[in-house]
């Protein structure tokens, strides 16, 4: 039986690949630079990143939660297709979770807590609706 890929499937690996981004943000000032400069240090990275401030280290931060919200995501998607739920659904509630997590990436970095907040309950309640169609 063949099986191709959903919106949702591509989701799930922007999703996975959103925190990597976040990271390749914080350290984006420090690259290019030696690291007696302040560049960034490969040697101790998450030491370097703990160092950062401003938007920086709100980038980090957002690399953190980009982390900490892909269970639920992911078990929502799966989930979701495992029970036949309508895939079109499926596949919009997922555009809508990649939305609000790229608008939470950018309200991180211009230091919108309270918008970014918002964006973050908006993703975790579009996870949450996946288990139930």
């Amino acid at each position: 039986m063949a099986t191709t890929m959903t919106v949702a499937n591509y989701c799930l690996i922007v999703a996975c690949l959103l925190p990597v981004v976040s990271a390749a943000i914080a350290k984006s000032r420090g690259f290019g630079k030696r690291r007696k400069d302040g560049g960034f240090d490969n040697h101790d990275p998450r030491g370097w990143l703990s160092r950062q401030s401003g938007w920086q280290a709100r980038a980090n931060a957002a690399q953190a939660n980009g982390f900490e919200v892909l269970p639920l995501f992911i078990a929502g998607v799966l989930a979701a297709q495992q029970m036949h739920h309508d895939q079109g659904r499926i596949d919009l509630l997922a555009m809508g979770f990649i939305a609000v997590r790229v608008l939470f990436i950018v309200l991180y970095l211009v230091d919108q807590p309270t918008l970014r907040s918002l964006a973050w309950v908006a993703g975790t309640v579009i996870s949450v609706a996946m288990f139930f169609g």
